[in-house]
């Protein structure tokens, strides 16, 4: 079983399009029953709301199904479960630390590491700009998707 954990600011906008853009991948590809696949927040400001209204008209818009849920505080003991803790952009990278300590079993990325750019997915909480951030997170999802399909004999 593969075990992902997708990481933003709340856990409303950019993680949980990361998952359900992921689970639905992996839906298509035959192999929703080999991954765990989750998100949570760096912070606990949103704890509990469900999925920001500008993700579920994007994941509506792009046929990806998505189920309610409520924003979640990544914990340690996610990252001693998961395999894979991505993040969406450095301040998730630095608050995270707050939380696991130091990444000493290598497991946290940034999305767009899989797709060979430095960079962050840009917060569409301030961009207000939803199309930007579905593009870089499905293209984040099938380089990682591409990558675990490479080395896990899946």
């Amino acid at each position: 079983m593969i075990k992902l954990m997708f990481v933003c600011h709340g856990n409303i906008c950019r993680s949980t399009m990361a998952e359900f853009v992921m689970k639905d991948l992996v839906r298509r590809a035959g192999l929703a029953d080999k991954f765990i696949i989750n998100s949570s927040a760096t912070s606990r400001e949103e704890i509990g709301s469900d999925i920001h209204y500008g993700t579920k008209a994007k994941l509506r818009e792009k046929g990806i199904p998505y189920t309610k849920r409520k924003a979640v505080q990544m914990t340690k003991a996610d990252y001693d479960m998961y395999d894979y803790i991505i993040v969406m952009d450095n301040n998730n990278l630095y608050n995270l630390k707050y939380i696991i300590g130091e990444d000493t079993e290598h497991k946290v990325y940034k999305m767009m590491s899989f797709v060979g750019e430095n960079r962050d997915v840009k917060d569409p909480w301030y961009t207000g700009n939803f199309d930007e951030t579905f593009v870089d997170i499905d293209r984040g999802c099938r380089a990682l998707l591409m990558q675990i399909e490479n080395n896990a004999n899946i």
